[in-house]
């Protein structure tokens, strides 16, 4: 069997359309939505994310903005600038580019920042709303992942869901959200000693664990729903994810490419959340309807 493909771009263009449309409305009573990225640093990986999430914002008209400081920037700086955008009544979401320099604690950053304006849904406040079954801002990749897996029409009540990773930006928000809809949810890690066993049980199967095509044919349920987050260079350089796609393919019935699967749907979960946001902050009907 050779599975269908769950396609992020096509899906994420989706998603950037029906943002557009809450954008359009906001405009038309004189409120545009407002993004503000801080990039500290030269990382190219990172001057790439932000260039791709200012073009994004520009395409839904949201005012995106991006605060460029140099490497040898002072955390008292930055936490400055934060406390600044925390108070300017325009910026409805505020991202801080990671990774960020040694000398900068990403946890005083984390600290400085609004969680009304935290778009990531990273900071403690949201994950702890999620935690309770509070829906506001929730993690983009996370969200977009639910995104994709709704998209295979899998009926989740019942269904053993394995998340491979349990970092608090993609494993454990996900596994929330599972077990959410109903899903019976195990997360496992490298550590976990039966790891191929507990995979190969999954009627959906989430890959973010960071190895390139550690997830073999063999670890695949017939029929299972694969979401694979993560992105790698195999050994020829090219960019690959966590599972073995064409050994996957053939046991699963729906997968994720890698580049083109779960990437496009965190840039569009981003500015949905900036719209989300910007409601919020102004007391204006919540624009989404998560599910």
């Amino acid at each position: 069997m050779a599975a269908q493909i769950l396609d992020g771009k096509a899906l994420s263009q989706q998603v950037r359309e029906e943002v557009k449309v809450e954008v359009d409305k906001l405009v038309a009573q004189g409120v545009q939505p407002g993004l503000h990225v801080v990039l500290v640093g030269e990382d190219p990986a990172s001057a790439i994310y932000v260039r791709n999430k200012g073009k994004a914002c520009e395409k839904v008209g949201i005012n995106g903005v991006t605060h460029k400081l140099p490497e040898e920037t002072s955390e008292a700086d930055l936490l400055a600038l934060l406390n600044q955008l925390n108070s300017d009544p325009e910026v409805d979401g505020i991202l801080v580019q990671l990774p960020l320099p040694k000398h900068i604690s990403e946890e005083k950053v984390n600290a400085a920042m609004d969680p009304a304006r935290d778009v990531d849904g990273f900071l403690p406040v949201n994950l702890g709303k999620l935690l309770i079954g509070r829906h506001g801002l929730v993690a983009c990749t996370p969200a977009g992942i639910m995104r994709l897996i709704d998209a295979s029409g899998i009926d989740y009540k019942g269904k053993r869901a394995v998340v491979i990773g349990r970092s608090v930006i993609v494993g454990k928000p996900t596994a929330l959200l599972l077990m959410e809809r109903h899903a019976s949810i195990s997360i496992c890690h490298s550590r976990t000693h039966d790891l191929a066993q507990r995979a190969a049980e999954a009627d959906i199967l989430v890959a973010a664990i960071g190895r390139a095509k550690m997830i073999k044919g063999d670890w695949v349920k017939e029929g299972a729903v694969v979401i694979d987050v993560g992105m790698n260079r195999d050994e020829d350089g090219k960019l690959c994810g966590d599972v073995d796609f064409a050994e996957a393919s053939e046991k699963a019935a729906w997968i994720t490419p890698v580049p083109g699967g779960v990437g496009p749907m965190t840039i569009a979960y981003l500015l949905r959340n900036t719209v989300i946001a910007c409601c919020a902050r102004r007391g204006l009907p919540a624009p989404f309807v998560y599910r």
